[in-house]
């Protein structure tokens, strides 16, 4: 076994030198703090009054873990070599042992399961050894903390490969969000993990950026609603939620990961923190992970206003910050506020960042000489050290009962991380966030005898992954260890759900290369063909290893590589064709979206992707995602979201129009649902009140469908500059054949709020108009409001959902 990560002081005490050797020895009368008994905040009191400085500071820190005996325990670690080598390290060389790493113990281990490729018992038995050696051979037996990434499922060999976040979003199911975080939570909860590093509640500003695929969508309100839902799901199977990336990280200059972020007080008030509000109040988040970019100027670990001012004081969470991966390392090694690990150690301790992920390395040797020799007041270490173990105490690691050993180890065999409920869940959020654009009638197919399947992504089972499911994660390192689920590609699934035709297959070219040689077999394929199905878009991946993911970022929204241009020879064959793109951001396609039959978006949908599409296609699954962000109509318009200010669309002042070809939450369905009746409570309302807006929606097909109802609010009149429009709720209704639903939301005046210009949340009297429909773009329904009152501020208790109603009637005579 070997370890990556650093010893926080001198070389601990061995046994033979008076170290205890365990609990056996000790009870509980000589450590309280393992006493249920009492109350958390005396266990935690005591405990730290017991601690040297050295003990303190191991618990403010994290070790990364290798738990097989050959390897180094690098595999997974974006920049680890370089920013724990001897050349950016304060110890002349990394710590080589566990027990130089946790001699004095640790706060959290790393990534146990989610660096290498190995059955999850493995990892659990390595686990359970260090675990074991923490609490019987430190001084006080503290157990660790342990964090995986769960984005996507549980990142780890053989877990459930879930749909992408993005995904998640076009659904609009916040019930399901719900469930796959709760079988989540399950497993991580049975393989002794205890904080989830999710979910990422980021709001989308510029497609460019390569984490797209990871966030929940551009408006505020979605992300904040999925992401309490996904909160509460985890931290209901007992696993600690962790927000990212708190806050801006998403605004970066040029959609450039890491980039500087230019972004006013106002904006950064009412786009970026509220979802992360919501995440804390409605979801009950228990930690936070900040953000590595600055904004204007300052980085989030770094700024104490930000986590000490608003987090803490101004919205009262009282859980753990932790940094982003070497965040802390970061403010002396690229954003120059420290000149050594022990100045960034100093700011980042005084900003208020509990832990340093994922190694100790500012927060030991470095931090110790500062509180040392007076310059750091050791009162700032305990600040942090009393909530990183009182989030040990919740979980229960201090209780005299604790078993060293995950669940899953309890009777040898590691839990079904890919269970048929798993795979249900997966099922059901990627059949209802795919999203049909436009369709001239081409689809569902009907019987077609001949069907050209072309593009990169038809054959490719990782295509439908994003870039923290674990088989894409480590692709680059261990390239031949396989999926470790089943994951069905396209073609597969498209030759059984059409087993009547023949299905011809090409490639045409791959993801991102210039090679042009498989167009000519494509385009004969489609030729002779009675539909062409046209799969293209991303393969994700980390730091350049995909078209999509973390630092694959890009300077345009034109398919990548060649597939555009193959899209156009395919086109101009003259066989009708649908486009289908999977990728982790949307693209433009300009002129050849008009000459399309039919095209299908779908972000990264998992594991069942391959089944849903091809229940699309065939008419099996009815589409009804919604998209959660734009698709752009040209592939180098400038950047902008649907939530702009009026100045910001097509106007007559600038020749650019940047109006999407398809607008924030369109999708259409394989049946018409009309939109009737809307009425509201009455004609004004209290600025300290409420309102109803109600709805009738009917399903006028032949075919069930699920109806993604918007509730959008304008405020024409504003002391600042207010957007075009905004979604204040949603309703995903589901209508069978023939039937109708009475949709009615309830919307406080609180949400109708606005950072007005003394800085503070404001609601204000006056006119407000409200809108309900099936997009941004398409609003059959709209009345007005009137506010009345006094203008008055909202605080840290202000109304941040908007509670919706749905009535299902009897089906019009």
């Amino acid at each position: 076994m070997s370890v990556v990560g650093n010893s926080p002081g001198a070389a601990p005490p061995s046994p033979g030198d008076g170290a205890a050797t365990g609990t056996a020895a000790t009870g509980i009368a000589d450590r309280p703090w393992r006493d249920p008994a009492l109350a958390a905040e005396d266990r935690v009191r005591a405990l730290v009054a017991a601690m040297t400085l050295d003990e303190k500071l191991a618990q403010l820190g994290s070790a990364w873990l290798s738990l097989q005996p050959t390897d180094g325990g690098l595999a997974m670690a974006p920049h680890h070599q370089e920013l724990s080598g001897a050349e950016l390290n304060y110890l002349d060389e990394p710590a080589t042992t566990v027990e130089e790493a946790t001699g004095h113990g640790i706060g959290q281990l790393t990534r146990v399961y989610g660096t290498l490729p190995l059955d999850p018992l493995v990892s659990a038995a390595g686990l359970a050894d260090v675990q074991r050696r923490l609490r019987d051979r430190t001084r006080l037996g503290i157990p660790a903390v342990v964090h995986e990434e769960c984005l996507s499922g549980l990142t780890a060999f053989r877990a459930a490969a879930f749909p992408t976040p993005l995904a998640w979003a076009a659904a609009f199911d916040v019930d399901s969000v719900r469930r796959m975080a709760g079988l989540i939570g399950a497993d991580m909860r049975a393989l002794g993990v205890h904080q989830g590093l999710s979910p990422v509640l980021d709001v989308v500003r510029d497609y460019r950026w390569g984490r797209v695929e990871e966030t929940l969508g551009e408006d505020p309100h979605l992300v904040g609603v999925l992401g309490a839902a996904f909160v509460a799901g985890l931290q209901g199977a007992g696993v600690v939620a962790t927000p990212k990336h708190f806050a801006g990280y998403s605004a970066s200059t040029g959609g450039r990961n890491l980039a500087p972020v230019s972004m006013g007080p106002r904006e950064f008030r009412d786009v970026v923190l509220p979802p992360f509000e919501t995440a804390f109040r409605h979801g009950g988040a228990r930690a936070v992970m900040l953000a590595y970019t600055s904004v204007d100027g300052v980085p989030p670990a770094a700024d104490r206003p930000l986590v000490e001012g608003l987090l803490r004081r101004e919205w009262g969470f009282d859980g753990l910050v932790v940094s982003d991966y070497y965040g802390v390392s970061f403010l002396q090694t690229q954003q120059m506020l420290a000149d050594s690990p022990a100045a960034a150690a100093e700011i980042a301790l005084t900003a208020g960042v509990d832990v340093e992920l994922p190694v100790l390395r500012c927060y030991g040797v470095p931090l110790a000489e500062l509180v040392r020799s007076g310059r750091v007041p050791e009162d700032l270490v305990d600040r942090s050290l009393t909530r990183v173990l009182r989030q040990k105490v919740d979980l229960g690691l201090l209780d005299p009962d604790w078993d060293p050993e995950p669940d899953a180890l309890a009777d040898g065999r590691a839990p079904d991380l890919d269970s048929a409920a798993h795979r249900d869940v997966a099922r059901v959020l990627a059949e209802r966030s795919v999203v049909l654009l436009r369709n001239d009638g081409l689809l569902p197919l009907r019987d077609p005898a001949r069907i050209a399947l072309v593009g990169p992504v038809a054959d490719d089972p990782y295509a439908f992954l994003g870039c923290y499911a674990f088989p894409n994660h480590v692709r680059a390192l261990h390239p031949d260890v396989g999926t470790g689920v089943d994951i069905p590609t396209l073609l597969t699934a498209v030759r059984a759900e059409f087993p009547g035709a023949e299905v011809r297959y090409a490639p045409g070219c791959d993801f991102a290369g210039p090679d042009r040689d498989g167009f000519a077999a494509a385009v004969e394929a489609a030729r002779g063909a009675d539909v062409c199905v046209a799969v293209l878009g991303d393969r994700s991946g980390l730091f350049g290893d995909g078209t999509s993911g973390e630092g694959c970022d890009v300077t345009t929204l034109a398919l990548p590589g060649r597939q555009g241009e193959l899209l156009a020879e395919l086109l101009a064959t003259g066989t009708r064709t649908v486009l289908v793109t999977v990728s982790g951001r949307p693209y433009a396609i300009a002129e050849q979206d008009d000459l399309l039959g039919a095209r299908v978006q779908a972000f990264f949908p998992g594991e069942e992707a391959a089944s849903a599409l091809a229940g699309v296609l065939s008419g099996r699954v009815g589409p009804t995602g919604r998209l959660p962000v734009q698709v752009p109509r040209h592939p180098d318009a400038p950047p902008g979201t649907y939530l702009h200010a009026a100045l910001a669309g097509r106007s007559d002042t600038s020749v650019v129009d940047p109006t999407p070809a398809y607008p924030f939450g369109h999708g259409l369905g394989y049946t018409e649902v009309d939109y009737a009746d809307l009425e509201l409570s009455g004609p004004t309302c209290p600025t300290d009140g409420s309102f109803t807006v109600g709805c009738t929606v009917a399903n006028r097909g032949d075919r069930a469908t699920a109806e993604v109802v918007q509730l959008y609010l304008a405020d024409p009149v504003a002391p600042v500059v207010r957007p075009v429009r905004e979604l204040i709720g949603f309703a995903r209704v589901e209508l069978a054949a023939g039937a109708r639903a009475r949709v009615t939301f309830t919307v406080h005046a609180d949400r109708t709020s606005f950072t007005g210009l003394d800085l503070h949340r404001v609601v204000e009297p006056g006119r407000l108009v409200l809108s309900v429909g099936r997009s941004a773009g398409d609003l059959p329904l709209r009345a007005e409001v009137e506010l009345v009152g006094p203008a008055r501020r909202t605080g840290a208790d202000r109304v941040l959902l908007t509670p919706v109603e749905v009535t299902h009637l009897p089906a019009a005579g």
